[in-house]
């Protein structure tokens, strides 16, 4: 089973707005050491590589953002139901992507992608008029 499922990813109008979502499997993850992982959202755009969008640590006390996105993207977290979620506003063109989930264990580097110990399979995220 996977770690983590994305939700919430479709098309939208520039100047729009998206809500992903991001589920803890209870096959990994129990709600007490959910709260041991810092979450993030990365993404990646056809012919690019994967890249940092937003982290929350595990007591969602300290939040990073791109410089992309700071200021339009709000990451958040709910402990007591496992999730994770991205809210994206004033979205653009290039905010279009594949956007990954991830959990990684308290005391890593949360913009580093290499830091992370499970990841989601992703949802599409298409920003077109």
């Amino acid at each position: 089973q996977v770690p983590l499922v994305e939700s919430g990813g479709g098309l939208v109008l520039p100047g729009g707005s998206l809500r992903l979502a991001c589920a803890a499997s209870g096959r990994t993850f129990s709600r007490r050491t959910f709260t041991s992982y810092g979450m993030g959202w990365f993404r990646q755009a056809p012919g690019k590589e994967r890249e940092f969008v937003a982290a929350i640590n595990w007591s969602g006390g300290v939040t990073v953002y791109a410089d992309s996105v700071q200021g339009r993207f709000t990451i958040s977290r709910d402990d007591a139901k496992m999730m994770a979620y991205l809210q994206m506003n004033s979205l653009k063109a290039e905010d279009t992507a594949v956007y990954y989930c991830a959990a990684a264990m308290v005391g890593r580097l949360l913009s580093d992608e290499n830091g992370y110990d499970y990841w989601g399979q992703g949802t599409q995220v298409t920003v077109s008029s």
